[in-house]
């Protein structure tokens, strides 16, 4: 009989919470309606944070954002939401996560308006390691999220397309130099563009138990 590996059986369980096949009940972090359980992340010459239409919209500026207040896993969860970029060409949809003791940004359309990827990973960061690869985003057009978190793997889908599927055992998973970790413990940014974000959500995942 073939033996199948570990790493093989985490990615199995990743991709079945990543298509709802398990998992707990997800959880809304956004009301729709208000900033409850969320700040404006003091970033230096940020833009105006408001709610308006459903959607929470981080107005242009150097860096503007929101951090999440309450606790947030450390691990094995999933975190899902929709996002646009309304004005501007950096990057509308970074989000600052836990992994572990440490964090993470996912970037999506830095470096000019198209670079996808992790920031940082054994000190490169987005536009410099592995994870890094272009999308062409659409100026206006809503796109969802899906970022999944282990004690082993990043996994991160656009629309349902698997862009980033990083193995983190043995890495230095940390944040690149700068404000970013004023997004601790939960963040999202927009830098030099206005964003808009909604649908915003999580929920624990059965590979938390390995």
């Amino acid at each position: 009989m073939a033996t199948i590996d570990r790493r093989t059986i985490l990615l199995a369980l990743a991709s079945a919470a990543a298509r709802g096949e398990s998992g707990g009940e997800w959880t809304p972090l956004f009301d729709g309606k208000t900033l409850e359980g969320w700040k404006e992340t003091d970033f230096s010459d940020h833009g105006t944070v408001r709610v308006d239409g459903g959607s929470i919209i981080l107005g242009r500026g150097y860096l503007t954002g929101i951090t999440w207040k309450g606790d947030f896993p450390k691990s094995g969860y999933e975190i899902r939401f929709e996002a646009v970029r309304m004005e501007g060409s950096d990057f509308f949809a970074g989000i600052t996560f836990p992994v572990g003791d440490s964090h993470c940004t996912w970037i999506n359309g830095g470096w000019g308006g198209t670079i996808v990827g992790l920031s940082n990973l054994d000190g490169y960061d987005a536009s410099e390691n592995e994870t890094s690869t272009p999308y062409e985003f659409v100026k206006g057009r809503w796109y969802s999220f899906r970022l999944l978190v282990t004690a082993e793997f990043i996994q991160a889908w656009i629309d349902n397309s698997m862009v980033i599927n990083a193995d983190i055992r043995g890495r230095r998973v940390d944040l690149r130099f700068g404000e970013i970790d004023l997004n601790k413990p939960l963040g999202f940014a927009a830098y030099s563009t206005t964003a808009g974000l909604r649908k915003i959500e999580y929920r624990r995942i059965q590979a938390a138990a390995k």
